[in-house]
């Protein structure tokens, strides 16, 4: 199961998220959860880096099936349309092929 955590501050802004796990709807190669998935989650980091400028931290581990991205500062509103266009899809995804092979969370950090 691929697990995507949301990271929010108390007050409810974004703080990043991480995304980890492999979906296991199919083989290796032919998974179109883990293909849903991964083409989300990089084009909202590219998004970040290359449209809103937005500093972040990135840390990845293909092996593992990982990767993490943490916003340096409070980030601006094209930003925030972006994460919750992340959660959007995610969410889409999660209903579609259930919690078995994706599953969102949030948590306060």
């Amino acid at each position: 199961m691929t697990r995507i955590t949301i990271h929010k501050t108390t007050a409810g802004e974004y703080h990043g998220f991480t995304c980890e796990g492999h979906a296991g709807y199919a083989d290796s190669g032919k998974d179109i959860v883990c293909a849903a998935v991964s083409m989300l989650v990089i084009n909202t980091i590219n998004s970040f880096e290359e449209i809103t400028k937005e500093p972040i931290q990135v840390k990845q581990n293909a092996r593992a099936g990982r990767i993490e991205c943490l916003f340096e500062q409070p980030i601006n509103e094209s930003s925030k349309v972006l994460m919750d266009s992340l959660v959007l899809g995610l969410r889409q995804v999660e209903k579609q092929y259930g919690q078995k092979y994706c599953k969102l969370t949030f948590e306060e950090v």
